[in-house]
């Protein structure tokens, strides 16, 4: 049976960047174990609902269950072209105002967004907020399990991707959601794909 649009799947796979052949992400052990990622299990989403990068979740359309796939995607269809723009010089002083001591390759998380440190020289740094994996061409290597038929397993895919550690049940036609966030996007897919009215819980 061909996947479409608006299927929900369990998915299995393996990102790579084409160059170098490095692994960025994983759902599977054995490829979690070489870069030191615990705790993997397969991801469960919905066929064209944004929650894989463009071009991977566009390439599950016309594909079967049970199979192995590889596809290839241009950074514009995975994690999109470098942009300049987002290539910043922040004075030193911003960051030894807040003790941080900044030297190339540092990681920092600058309200709420993933920067890189690309050089530090008198007393200016260079900042770059592009995704480290922007302009790379990118290979998975994927396998769909299974289509999910279940409406209340859909509803969790939903709620494990949109608000994280949220309980969710089906009680008299109405999604029951036991957690302490919220989503108006998690609330549209609610609503638009499984014609589900939400009522929200409070965790104790």
């Amino acid at each position: 049976m061909m996947i479409r649009k608006k299927d929900f799947i369990e998915l299995d796979f393996t990102g790579k960047i084409k160059e170098s052949g490095q692994i960025f992400d994983t759902t599977r052990k054995d490829d979690a174990d070489k870069i030191g990622l615990e705790k993997v299990k397969p991801l469960k989403i919905c066929v064209g609902e944004g929650m894989l990068v463009k071009g991977f979740d566009e390439s599950l359309e016309g594909k079967e269950a049970g199979k192995n796939y590889s596809v290839e995607l241009e950074p514009k269809k995975a994690f999109g072209a470098r942009d300049l723009k987002l290539v910043k010089i922040i004075p030193i002083s911003i960051f030894l105002e807040k003790q941080i001591n900044p030297y190339p390759g540092l990681i920092l998380n600058m309200d709420g967004i993933i920067a890189r440190v690309s050089s530090v020289s008198g007393g200016r740094v260079i900042t770059d907020f592009n995704n480290p994996l922007s302009g790379k061409s990118i290979i998975y290597e994927f396998k769909i399990n299974k289509l999910i038929e279940d409406k209340s397993e859909k509803l969790n895919a939903l709620a494990e991707f949109f608000l994280n550690d949220a309980e969710a049940k089906i009680e008299n036609d109405k999604a029951v959601i036991i957690s302490n966030a919220k989503s108006k996007v998690f609330e549209q897919k609610v609503k638009e794909i499984l014609n589900l009215e939400i009522e929200y819980k409070k965790r104790q």
